[in-house]
């Protein structure tokens, strides 16, 4: 604006940098896969502290304040997490369906247990939070230490002992050299600005849309920040690889009012009613042979 009002001839160009993952338009962000790396040594980390302990867990929290890209695809890359809670989807810590529940029956079943949580996820669940930073982010409590706390007291509760490790490696998955398919993405980036630039173009961004490097306009990739679809491929492939079921508690009419191809089978297996038998197939009306008579012209 200020380059605008002064008539000064100047591009501006946008490199999308952010480890989040959470811009609109663009397929994945320069610093994205260090970080992903980086995330899921600290993975490592709890499940062999989890599982070198009696009844160990394991609990990893990972940026993500609006956005859980982070944690779903270290979780991914990882193949040793239990549970993953990002801020796009709903989830309760009590009760039958519940997050505590689901963690001791996987205690007793493997002797350990590794949960992902991001920082943004289940702010509903806490108290204090809400409002704005300086910055205009919202302010966001520290979940990974109350679920830390939560875990803890429940399984003191019931009686079950349990070692219960949590790990936050906070700055440390974003402040390291990039690896090497983020040195190469930044670079082409680069080269591609420097294009548009050139070109004439300005106020845009670059990236990759649909695996092809495109030129954007600013305004229009910051107009919301880009979340996780919890109804995505992506989203179940993550979920089916920990195995973990929808920790709500949906009445029937809710659940029956999705299709079958956007449910998963872990969700399917949760239901504690009788789907409806299917309907008596109903006799199809008769329709009247056409006429063979010919029409006169």
């Amino acid at each position: 604006m200020e380059c605008r009002n002064r008539k000064l001839l100047i591009v501006i160009v946008g490199i999308p940098k952010t480890i989040d993952n959470d811009i609109l338009l663009i397929d994945k962000t320069f610093g994205f896969d260090t970080a992903i790396e980086e995330a899921q040594r600290a993975i490592n980390a709890a499940y062999v502290e989890a599982s070198s302990a009696y009844n160990g867990v394991g609990i990893v929290k990972l940026m993500g304040r609006q956005s859980g890209f982070i944690a779903m695809y270290a979780t991914l890359a990882s193949g040793q997490v239990d549970a993953v809670l990002i801020p796009e989807v709903p989830f309760e810590m009590d009760g039958k369906n519940g997050v505590l529940q689901f963690m001791k029956r996987r205690l007793q079943k493997n002797g350990n247990c590794v949960v992902v949580v991001a920082e943004g996820a289940g702010q509903s669940l806490l108290e204090g939070t809400g409002g704005f930073d300086a910055s205009g982010n919202p302010i966001l409590g520290d979940f990974g230490k109350w679920f830390y706390t939560q875990v803890k007291s429940h399984f003191k509760e019931i009686d079950l002992q349990a070692d219960v490790k949590y790990i936050d490696p906070t700055y440390m998955i974003r402040a390291r050299p990039c690896n090497s398919s983020d040195h190469i993405y930044c670079s082409v980036l680069g080269q591609n600005a420097v294009h548009g630039a050139f070109a004439g173009y300005t106020n845009f961004t670059v990236g990759l849309v649909n695996n092809h490097y495109c030129l954007l306009p600013i305004p229009e990739a910051i107009k919301q920040t880009q979340s996780v679809d919890p109804n995505s491929n992506m989203w179940h492939r993550c979920v089916m690889s920990t195995g973990q079921p929808d920790f709500v508690s949906s009445p029937p009419e809710t659940i029956r009012s999705y299709p079958l191809s956007q449910r998963r089978a872990s969700s399917l297996l949760q239901m504690q009613y009788q789907l409806p038998s299917s309907p008596t197939p109903t006799k199809p009306a008769t329709t009247k042979a056409p006429s063979t008579e010919r029409s006169s012209f």
